[in-house]
């Protein structure tokens, strides 16, 4: 860290401490080279997630509109609000763990149509028919006779 003072980098930190928010840390520093003292503050930089769509826009990772998808294929279902959470939960471990920046949204609604495969079937046709855009019965029976098969 530069002295605000001296312009040298030389310093020391003598204190750290988080502050009030909880997201920033408080760093009390010496300056090595002229002994006066100053503070910085700390913020991770947080680069948000982005969904890179069919038509190739561009819009930042919504949880509360995955979530909202969900639960439209679920409604009326006896499916808990918690299972819908964890499905959430676990495709944002997985976004975290293989994305950094840019996401396919296909890669996200193929991991939602893998949950609800596996959680309800009633769900899965749901969601699957949206996200498909099933165009008429025939693409709606193939996608039966898949999950039938499994």
């Amino acid at each position: 860290m530069r002295c605000p003072f001296c312009k040298k980098i030389d310093d020391k930190v003598i204190d750290s401490r988080e502050s009030g928010d909880g997201v920033t840390i408080r760093r009390r520093r010496e300056c090595i080279t002229c002994g006066r003292r100053f503070t910085t503050y700390e913020k991770v930089e947080e680069v948000p997630l982005l969904v890179m769509k069919k038509d190739q826009r561009r819009e930042t990772y919504d949880r509360s509109k995955v979530l909202s998808g969900i639960q439209k294929a679920c409604e009326k279902r006896p499916v808990s609000r918690e299972k819908l959470d964890e499905i959430v939960e676990r495709l944002e471990k997985m976004l975290d763990e293989k994305y950094e920046k840019e996401v396919p949204s296909s890669v996200i609604g193929e991991f939602i149509m893998e949950e609800l495969a596996k959680l309800d079937q009633v769900a899965y046709v749901r969601f699957a028919s949206v996200y498909r855009q099933f165009k008429d019965i025939n693409h709606f029976l193939k996608e039966l006779k898949g999950l039938l098969s499994k």
